[in-house]
């Protein structure tokens, strides 16, 4: 075939417009192949080849390994359990367990069992616990004869070091057969397989002793042994034919034995440095002596492989494009934190050795002691030794006093200090000098650990107090509407007790009564919500104090009843109300929530579209606040008022009999007059008391009424709630410039 001319430039004209997109073209015909041929081989496998390699080496594969396996992955899987709600039952609240662990079927990756007897109960099993104890989740201890056929991972007379086990652990597989510890061999036996030593402990996976189960009815009769350690590696060998093992997986169980009468401290063979066991302790002195020891190696161990990482940092920040200049102090620890505008500023807090210029109640000055005191004295004798560590055998340094402190707690990376020390220092010729230097210090901050609580649920029952005066009768049907939407209807486990407090002269004979809606209300919601009893008590009182209001209600509740006080301007919620169950505790803790207070609508506009750059920051808005529905938005978090509490009523009676206590007569009568709930908690209680923001518990805008019979410190809180809660600085500043220019013209 002949092609002409004008063929042979279409084509090549064609071949140009293609060239471009011609490896595209090639890849994707490439990939397209290899995908189905990839698909056609998958096909064809049979078994997979990852799990018929578990099988024992040249012996047949086990047909029910596969099986075994899968259901060891199952057994560790979190069951995620989904919610459904049949709409023919009734509405129950779902409880919550305390920990997520809990509720995803999660199990702890190890337990350790200790057997101990009744003689060492309290000399050896104790010391077992204090040393070892916080750093296993789950520590069990079975007490019996020393003969007892128990299978335990670890003797009482074992010292064991829980960190370096704990690693050892979590490098181990889960799902496979495991029987590790230091191997022996059987007493008058030839054979190959080993028993774990109960001295040393030993480890035994969940799956080994779930297959072991059913063969310890027969071990216990067809097995004679005086140790539990010998008699377990042979039941081990004859029901499943597996023996004790040294090393797994590249792991190495290291241990070592401790000769009679050896010093711990001397002790300095690589066989005890490298040690997870210690075997035989005859004392709890020596199990003590032994955690010091490996308490100090762990330290040394740790500082040595900071300094080593603080080098490769130092090193490789060179390379980076800042250089050195780049490199934070300390090195390895966060960089100082960076404010990108003024109200992100941390201010540093002034401080000498007997006071301290930032007072938590705002004064100027107050002493510097307690936890603050030591704190600083703390850092001036780290400061000390740091420099006497630097300049030694040249220079020694010795504190003569504190000129100026400063500290301040960075976010990111703990507490900071700058130290002004007047020093002397003494040269090794025995001459002295006074010198005045600044160091700087910082204290970071380490591991968050969970603080011991004692346990609380989200089913305990609420008793909400609403205590009512005359004033505040008109704003009560709206509160009781809120609460029958976000309690009564979702059937919160919560009652409402209405303190109804009168006046002198207030509903008398032949006056009206001025709570007369609220209890028709009331009424309302008990016929509405069928087995809801809204109780209401009615007192009389010239001037109702907190205190004295609070003691009428305790008086008709038992001791075990949680209260949550609570105001006609409040909107307690569900979420609200598990907080109040959450924090507080029986005993432990009284809880009082800061709510949060919206500004005067008269000063503070609905918010406007953002402003132009460089405006400055707006008002923050109430938490759930919604704008586009004409809601004023704007407030803030009333740290003066206290009106809010929720606390036992066991708690409250024990601090009132303090109080009686401790004040009589007039005392006692002026107190109740001039103090709240969270004062008589604060200074006639040993309990914690617990303030937090309550991002739920949003108020409108009202004027507290500031009884003058309050105390002088509680009536200047009062007065300077309302006056905070008008508006923002830069709305006041508005409302006193456009005052300015109305009275001008």
């Amino acid at each position: 075939m002949h092609l002409t001319g004008p063929t042979i430039m279409r084509l090549s004209s064609l071949l140009a417009l293609l060239r471009p997109a011609l490896p595209l073209i090639l890849g994707l015909s490439l990939g397209c192949s290899l995908s189905l041929l990839r698909v056609s081989w998958t096909q064809g496998e049979g078994e997979d080849p990852c799990v018929e390699a578990v099988g024992e080496p040249g012996g047949p594969q086990n047909p029910d390994s596969r099986t075994r396996l899968d259901q060891s992955d199952e057994d560790f899987k979190p069951r995620i359990v989904p919610y459904y709600r049949d709409p023919n039952k009734p509405y129950k609240k779902v409880l919550r367990t305390r920990y997520i662990q809990t509720e995803l079927g999660s199990r702890e990756r190890l337990l350790v069992a200790v057997l101990t007897s009744r003689a060492t109960l309290s000399t050896l099993a104790v010391a077992v616990n204090r040393t070892v104890a916080h750093h296993f989740p789950r520590l069990l201890y079975f007490t019996g004869q020393r003969g007892a056929r128990t299978p335990a991972g670890m003797q009482d007379d074992t010292y064991v070091q829980a960190p370096r086990l704990a690693a050892l652990a979590g490098h181990l597989s889960i799902n496979q057969d495991l029987y590790l510890g230091r191997t022996e061999e059987f007493i008058g036996a030839g054979e190959q397989a080993r028993y774990c030593h109960g001295g040393f402990g030993y480890l035994l996976s969940r799956s080994l002793l779930l297959r072991l189960r059913p063969h310890l009815d027969g071990c216990r009769g067809d097995i004679l042994s005086a140790r539990p350690d010998e008699w377990l590696g042979r039941c081990l060998i004859d029901s499943l034919g597996i023996g004790c093992v040294s090393q797994h997986q590249g792991q190495q169980y290291r241990s070592f034995e401790l000769a009679k009468n050896r010093d711990p401290e001397k002790e300095g063979s690589s066989a005890f440095l490298n040690a997870f066991a210690v075997h035989p302790v005859s004392e709890g002195t020596l199990m003590y002596q032994l955690h010091k020891r490996f308490s100090a190696l762990e330290l040394e161990r740790a500082y040595s492989e900071i300094e080593q990482l603080q080098a490769q940092i130092r090193n490789l920040t060179a390379l980076t494009p800042e250089g050195e200049a780049g490199l934070s102090w300390p090195i390895g620890l966060p960089a100082p934190f960076t404010a990108h505008s003024r109200f992100e500023v941390l201010g540093w807090d002034y401080f000498t050795e007997q006071h301290t210029f930032s007072c938590a109640d705002g004064a100027p000055k107050c002493p510097l002691q307690g936890a603050s005191r030591a704190d600083v004295g703390d850092a001036v004798e780290t400061a000390l030794e740091q420099l006497n560590r630097r300049y030694q055998p040249r220079l020694r340094f010795q504190k003569q006093r504190l000129l100026n402190g400063y500290r301040r707690f960075d976010p990111a990376r703990g507490m900071e200090y700058t130290l002004d020390l007047l020093l002397e220092a003494v040269t090794q010729r025995g001459h002295r000098r006074a010198l005045a230097r600044r160091v700087s210090l910082l204290r970071p901050l380490s591991r968050v650990e969970i603080l011991p609580m004692p346990y609380v649920t989200e089913a305990t029952r609420v008793q909400l107090v609403l205590p009512l005066l005359v004033a505040e009768a008109a704003a009560a049907p709206a509160f009781l509407k809120a609460f029958a939407a976000s309690v009564l209807e979702p059937r919160e486990h919560a009652l409402l007790t209405l303190l109804l407090v009168y006046g002198p002269r207030e509903g008398g004979r032949g006056a009206p009564d001025p709570f007369l809606g609220v209890k028709a209300a009331a009424a309302e919601l008990e016929r509405r919500y069928p087995g809801t009893r809204l109780a209401w008590l009615a007192v009389r009182a010239e001037a109702p104090s907190q205190v004295r209001l609070m003691d009428v209600v305790s008086k008709k509740h038992p001791v075990d009843t949680l209260f949550f006080l609570t105001t006609v301007w409040t909107r307690p919620g569900p979420e609200v109300l598990n907080r109040c169950r959450m924090n507080a505790i029986s005993g432990w803790q009284a809880f009082f929530p800061v709510h949060f207070q919206e500004f005067n609508p008269a000063l503070a506009p609905q918010r406007s579209p953002p402003g132009p750059p460089g405006a400055g920051p707006d008002p923050p808005s109430p938490p759930g606040g919604d704008p586009s529905r004409g809601a004023p938005v704007g407030g803030r978090f009333d740290r003066q008022a206290s009106a809010e509490g929720c606390f036992y009523n066991a708690d409250y009676l024990a601090a009132r009999a303090r109080l009686a206590g401790e004040l009589a007569g007039q005392e006692e009568e002026e107190a109740l007059e001039g103090l709240e709930v969270m004062d008589v908690f604060l200074r006639f209680s040993g309990l914690h008391l617990f303030r937090a923001v309550e991002p739920g518990l949003v108020q409108k805008f009202s004027l507290r009424d500031c009884s003058p019979r309050l105390s002088e410190e509680l009536y200047h809180r009062c007065r300077l709630s309302n006056l905070e809660g008008l508006g923002g600085r830069a709305q006041l500043a508005m409302a006193l410039f456009e005052q300015e220019q109305a009275n001008s013209t």
